[in-house]
């Protein structure tokens, strides 16, 4: 007994620590009401749909209890279940509680899992917008469907579970009958299982009502597009008519069933229930099969295009692209005066050289200082006094702690320090270009400022502060710096019951009697931004790219997050971990909740993550969207009003990176508006590969600072920039922008150039091949690569200028005595002109003719004009080494016109090694000068 009450005290324990904690840490981050909201809700559907399936299903068992026949009726099948009956008798109340308890239980936790879809549909906004088909207001569709769904499921089970609880009952005292002679049920369990199915039924039929609107939001197969969602020409004129036949034909089933209280006969209700199968087999699925086949498929292009213009328009709305603006480009330059071509280069576009997916290893072996510190393997792009600027945080990396133990891992090295930023425009010796650097950090920012990062991507593991154990601050030449924290973050475990329940979520009994825990000690962990906002936020989609800004002396996370929904009608849907991934895309960086398929979706809020203290500030930053004003109101006070975006924080938010990913994949079939030119996928593209991986991944998109042809007399703008190309095509198809500086009247503003057909432009992946194909280029990178040392190729930037594309690419080399690339080259392309020179400005200058190139130091090369003239009376070794010298010779070129590079190098080294054979041997026969 003692033991039995201890089990259960354990583990009222358990579940009482994981609530407790939970409490506790959403009242640290001052987000209580969110944590309270969801728990009444949740406890509020438990207790009603449990409840519900409770009285249903025991009502039934007692309704059929009550009916039961007399026992002196009783054949003799039923006399042999009558130890069965007698068994049960003493418990049959309990038995018809426990049932009903368990049965309760299970539905209350089904429902509870319908939290959201219950606050969107008593909080819900209209969208102002309606369907093309039945009219009706899309928050219909997002708001009030799903929950009519739940419902019409949960009355199904109930119904279901009830006749089945109601027919064993009915069968164990009698009132059903198998194997004896004669009836088979009795007319009060005719009459009760008939109400049951007659419910059954007429449940049927409101599914079948629903059903018609759920066309609007249904997913199907159709060669036009992937994910097609909405009514196509088979739906709205076979499976709608059919749904609303079977309406009428189930209703009328279900009065049958009904009428069985009366005529006390099944035979009219299973014909009909009969007639309704039959039905839906013919009308359903027969039928639209006969209309897609015979009506559809013989001239399908005009069968199909009214609705694929609705799903266009509704597409094209729901993902934010119906104001893309696409305008046609020539492809080709249109000036002939390189000069201006030269001057025009410097102001369209700055060209970030520093590549933040590969400078990393820079920033770490020239700024990490010590092994316990970290930065991302890919860094931030950002602006910082009108220049674009990389920027990284130093953060802890607990396995670099010298050794780990649980006080060094959790109470003495509890975070980074410091801000490292570099130009990203320029580089210092092939290294960034730092502008602010050291430890601690100083430069542009100064030093006056919180540089003590607590709350970072890196930063997974919990940390205890703030009590009598010292942390490690930084390291400096005078030794080891000591802190303890200051700030109000994290749970307070002065508490015993605080240390317990701690200690019992984290599985770490120390936390309960450690002497390193004290008062004032306080618990930090959730401690990434994206954690952190999305626990505050659990109805948001959180992109998979935060990242720093120094703000007004802080150092603070900028989070992009999204509302999304499934049921927008006509929309099609598009997964978000396939339309997000890319060549970067890693555990780290994916967008969470990426297998989810959403077919709306809009950056509807801003949120900050302080770096220091974790406080998390949510802002509404589409003021417009009907899904954010929902949950405004299902959480009231939890996001601050636009208007409270200070501009210091203004000037460093962005357009987000996946949303622009996910605008791209829709807009490589969406740019088009003609259905019939959408039905015929001749003008489909396509998002091409990273040319500088050999991976088969999407090639990111790239932040930069430029201008759009059209914006002749503006500014350059920052931008997130990306590149298309045909379908099965490496040629561009079209260049792609979108202005990502909310500084600007026209942020968010898409901007396409189309490319023409008939004579395109290079893709980025024939730039990619030609920069490794030109004979002096590739001879240039091969002597770069000379001993050990390796390539990177950096972002491959591509610029519209004067109507032609400017690439721009930089190369970096690793040697093998180093940990880090340097930038070494730089690669540029426009028309037919490609350069390959030391720094950016040189070559544009080569591409432009303002310069004449480099010419590369050209390996050992024997005398002549490619050919060895053997000297007169000559050695036998001689003659043989240099004839290996003219074969080397031969097989060089031969490799170098078929671009066979590995060959090439090896030629080279077969005529070092002739020409050496060569020379040892004359000097041998070469008798030695006279002495005077």
């Amino acid at each position: 007994m003692t033991l039995g009450v201890l089990a259960v005290l354990a583990m009222l324990f358990i579940m009482f620590a994981g609530f407790w904690t939970d409490w506790l840490w959403f009242r640290s981050v001052k987000y209580s009401t969110v944590f309270t909201t969801t728990l009444w809700t949740k406890i509020g559907l438990f207790a009603v749909f449990g409840l519900l399936m409770t009285g249903a299903v025991g009502l039934n068992i007692w309704l059929a209890h009550r009916l039961r026949p007399p026992l002196s009726a009783m054949s003799m099948e039923q006399q042999s279940l009558d130890r069965y009956r007698m068994s049960i008798a003493p418990y049959k109340k309990w038995l018809l509680l426990g049932i009903s308890v368990l049965v309760g239980l299970i539905a209350g936790a089904s429902a509870a899992g319908q939290w959201k879809t219950w606050l969107m549909y008593v909080n819900g906004v209209p969208f102002g917008t309606k369907d093309p088909q039945f009219h009706m207001d899309v928050s219909f569709y997002t708001f009030d469907l799903p929950w009519y769904r739940f419902l019409l499921g949960f009355g199904f089970a109930a119904v279901v579970l009830s006749v089945i609880a109601a027919t064993v009952v009915h069968y164990l005292y009698g009132g059903l009958r198998v194997t004896s002679p004669g009836a088979r049920a009795t007319a009060a369990a005719t009459g009760h299982l008939s109400v049951l199915l007659g419910l059954f039924v007429t449940l049927k039929a409101v599914a079948y009502w629903l059903d018609r609107y759920g066309l609007a939001v249904k997913s199907s197969d159709f060669k036009a597009a992937d994910n097609w969602t909405g009514l196509r020409y088979v739906d709205a004129n076979a499976y709608l008519p059919a749904k609303t036949i079977l309406v009428a034909i189930a209703a009328i089933c279900a009065v049958l069933f009904f009428a069985t209280l009366w005529r006390r006969t099944w035979q009219l209700p299973v014909i009909g229930f009969g007639l309704m199968v039959l039905s839906a087999i013919l009308i359903g699925g027969l039928y639209p099969a006969i209309v897609q086949k015979f009506q559809v498929q013989p001239n399908e292009q005009a069968k199909e295009s009214p609705y694929v213009q609705k799903n266009i328009k509704a597409t094209r709305d729901a993902y934010g692209i119906a104001g893309a603006e696409v305008k046609d480009y020539p492809g080709v330059p249109q000036t002939e005066d390189r000069t201006k071509l030269r001057s025009a280069a410097d102001t369209t576009a700055s060209l970030r050289l520093l590549d933040p997916n590969i400078v990393s290893p820079a920033f770490q072996q020239l700024q990490q200082v010590k092994g316990y510190y970290a930065f991302p393997s890919t860094l931030a792009v950002d602006r910082y006094s009108g220049q674009d600027t990389v920027i990284g945080l130093r953060e802890l990396n607990i396995g670099g702690i010298p050794k780990n133990n649980w006080i060094n891992d959790h109470f003495k090295y509890t975070h980074g320090y410091g801000v490292v930023a570099a130009k990203g425009t320029t580089v210092k010796d092939g290294a960034p270009d730092f502008t602010q650097s050291d430890l601690p950090s100083k430069g542009m920012f100064g030093t006056d400022f919180e540089q003590r990062i607590y709350y970072g991507e890196q930063t997974k593991q919990y940390s205890i502060v703030g009590g009598p154990q010292k942390e490690l601050d930084y390291s400096d030449d005078k030794g080891e710096k000591e802190t303890s924290y200051q700030g109000d973050s994290g749970v307070n475990l002065d508490n015993p019951v605080n240390r317990a329940a701690y200690a019992l979520t984290f599985s770490e009994p120390q936390i309960l009697y450690s002497g390193a825990i004290g008062d004032g000690s306080r618990i930090l962990y959730n401690r990434t931004p994206k954690q952190r906002v999305e626990a505050v936020a659990p109805w948001l989609t959180i992109d998979g790219a935060p990242y720093p800004a120094v703000i007004d002396g802080r150092i603070k996370w900028i989070v992009d997050a999204y509302t999304t929904t499934n049921g927008y009608p006509y929309a099609s849907r598009t997964t978000l971990g396939q339309s997000t991934a890319d060549s970067l895309t890693n555990s780290q960086r994916a967008v969470v909740a990426q297998e989810n398929q959403v077919n709306y979706i809009r950056n509807s809020v801003k949120a900050t993550v302080d770096a220091y203290d974790g406080s998390v500030d949510l802002y509404q930053w589409d003021t417009q969207d009907p899904v954010l004003k929902t949950w405004m109101k299902a959480f009231p006070g939890t996001v601050k009003p636009k208007s409270e975006i200070d501009k210091p924080l203004m000037d460093h938010l962005r357009y987000p990176q996946d949303l622009f990913k996910v605008q791209r994949e829709l807009l490589t079939r969406y740019h088009v508006t003609d259905p019939q030119t959408f039905l015929s996928g001749s003008e489909a593209w396509a998002v091409p590969d990273d040319p500088t991986t050999k991976a088969g991944t999407a090639v990111p998109p790239y932040y930069l600072s430029m201008k759009m042809p059209e914006q002749k007399e503006k500014d350059q703008v920052f931008s997130l920039t990306t590149t298309f190309t045909p379908n099965e095509r490496p040629n561009l198809s079209a260049f792609m922008s979108v202005n990502a500086d909310p500084g600007t009247p026209d942020y968010g503003k898409i901007r396409i150039l189309k490319m023409p057909t008939s004579k395109p432009p290079e893709g980025p992946g024939q730039v990619q091949s030609k920069f490794q194909s030109e004979p002096k280029i590739a001879e240039s990178i091969r002597l770069l690569r000379g001993g050990d040392s390796e390539i990177e190729y950096g972002n491959l930037l591509a610029v519209p200028l004067d109507g032609g594309m400017l690439y721009v690419e930089p190369v970096y080399v690793r040697s093998s005595g180093l940990k880090y690339p340097l930038l070494r080259k730089v690669l540029v392309t426009y028309g037919n002109q490609t350069a390959f020179e030391d720094t950016l400005e040189k070559a544009l200058n080569v591409v432009f003719g303002a310069e004449a190139p480099t010419t590369p130091v050209p390996p050992a090369q024997p005398p002549g004009e490619g050919t060895v003239t053997p000297p007169t009376n000559q050695d036998p070794t001689v003659k043989a080494a240099l004839a290996d010298a003219q074969r080397a010779i031969e097989d060089a070129e031969k490799a170098r016109q078929s671009g066979d590079w590995a060959a090439y190098g090896k030629a080279q080294d077969e005529i070092k090694a002739a020409l050496k054979r060569a020379i040892e041997a004359e000097a041998k026969a070469t008798p030695p000068p006279s002495g005077g």
